[in-house]
């Protein structure tokens, strides 16, 4: 499916969906629970869907026919060996806080063994595979390259090991499933990126009372024996999501109202508002809104460590702005769904904009945006910001593999559709020439 995004004007209010990594955290924890739990207001994208149906092969029963509320059965801890292959799709998040979940099996318990799309087949898994052999559990990546498939098995039992956390989901991982080892673990984190949503992790152990210490986000000390119990909660707004409407306006003639984002929740991409308010954003945040007018950009240069999954969309940004933006300290983004930094640097070249990589990050001049077509890489996060730069180009920009933004914003053109963007979904069979 391609993505057609013409030059537009933003006008109205959006309500941004839940946050992913709520609900795949509060899936998992409540999968690991006992007793029951009502999600309330979930994030239903295919990503989510992805864990649902991982943790009921773990044993939970899980009732998600409702897309308001999703009503779950914990295990108590007992996860089950599962009866077939589990396909996790493109969700890395999935997969890394599973496979710990998966080394909960009893030690004659047989085996997990998981699996995703073509993109999840090659993002690295290594490190944490070998903290959760370090920690008694049996961890083997089929193809001996680090990546999945992956083979998994009991019984996770404490002690001791040291992660380079490149990605906070080995990190995250670890600390959701420790808990339920048989003897005390201690984590010493070598490397840190993307703090916040480690954090975000802690925050959900803080509401189920989990015993641990927290030295500096560098060691950690976790409690033995512990268990999770059933819990109602409301996930919060997703600020991921709403960094494609925050930049949209911020770069088109926008006055554009958005709603349901809570700045006291730990999602680093709330960071995006201060990043656009440096460039010389009209940004006004009320206890009911964030209202984002458009104007004039400058460029200025950024860390994006704590937020990856903002480098596609603020590379749009820099295009528009005026001077030189400079995002940095940001690897990772490299090892993401794409290379996402070799990807936008090669895109928006495409559509004539001036854009140098680095090793951690980019260098974007202010550019003029053409239009044409862009490849979206198959990467939810690279197809969105792609649509938004076609809102500020010059002619229309089409995007292919647009069926990737299902993967955590299902409703991002609508969405955007509603609050004027001339956005058009069109099948793939009706561009090709038929002409003889």
């Amino acid at each position: 499916m391609k993505l057609r995004s013409c030059p537009s004007r933003l006008r109205g209010s959006v309500a941004i969906p839940g946050s992913k990594s709520h609900t795949i955290r509060a899936v998992a924890i409540a999968s690991l629970a006992e007793g029951s739990s009502r999600i309330e207001a979930p994030l239903d994208s295919l990503d989510t869907r992805a864990a649902v149906e991982c943790y009921r092969a773990l044993g939970a029963q899980i009732r998600a026919d409702d897309p308001q509320q999703w009503l779950v059965d914990g295990t108590g801890g007992q996860v089950s060996c599962p009866l077939d292959v589990i396909d996790v799709g493109n969700s890395g998040t999935t997969l890394r806080v599973a496979v710990s979940s998966a080394a909960l099996l009893p030690a004659d318990g047989g085996s997990a063994v998981f699996t995703g799309d073509e993109q999840i087949r090659r993002r690295p898994l290594e490190p944490l595979l070998a903290s959760l052999r370090q920690l008694g559990a049996s961890a083997v990546s089929t193809r001996n390259n680090g990546c999945a498939p992956a083979v998994i098995g009991g019984r996770l039992s404490g002690g001791s090991t040291s992660i380079e956390a490149v990605t906070s989901q080995y990190l995250s991982s670890l600390l959701i499933n420790c808990p339920l080892a048989t003897e005390p673990t201690e984590i010493v984190v070598t490397k840190l990126n993307e703090q916040p949503y480690v954090q975000m992790t802690l925050d959900w152990l803080d509401r189920q009372e989990i015993r641990y210490t927290n030295e500096d986000f560098r060691r950690f000390a976790v409690d033995p024996c512990q268990g999770y119990r059933g819990f109602t909660c409301r996930i919060p707004a997703d600020f991921s999501s709403a960094t494609f409407f925050l930049c949209a306006a911020a770069i088109t003639d926008a006055d554009v109202e958005i709603l349901g984002l809570d700045f006291s929740d730990a999602q680093g991409d709330k960071a995006v508002v201060d990043y656009l308010r440096q460039m010389g954003a009209d940004i006004e945040v009320t206890p009911t809104c964030v209202r984002v007018r458009g104007g004039s950009l400058r460029g200025v240069q950024l860390d994006l460590n704590a937020t990856p999954d903002a480098l596609p969309a603020m590379a749009v940004v820099g295009a528009v702005a005026e001077g030189t933006t400079t995002l940095t300290n940001v690897p990772q983004a490299r090892v993401k769904e794409t290379d996402r930094i070799a990807a936008m640097a090669g895109e928006l070249a495409g559509l004539g904009v001036s854009c140098t990589e680095l090793p951690d990050g980019l260098v974007v001049e202010h550019s003029p945006i053409r239009g044409g077509s862009v490849h979206g890489h198959d990467d939810h996060r690279v197809v969105m910001a792609m649509a938004v730069a076609g809102l500020a180009a010059k002619e229309p920009v089409t995007v292919d593999t647009a069926e990737s933004a299902s993967v955590t914003f299902p409703q991002f053109a609508s969405l955007m559709q509603d609050l004027g963007a001339d956005l058009e979904l069109i099948e793939e069979h009706l561009l090709e020439d038929t002409s003889p």
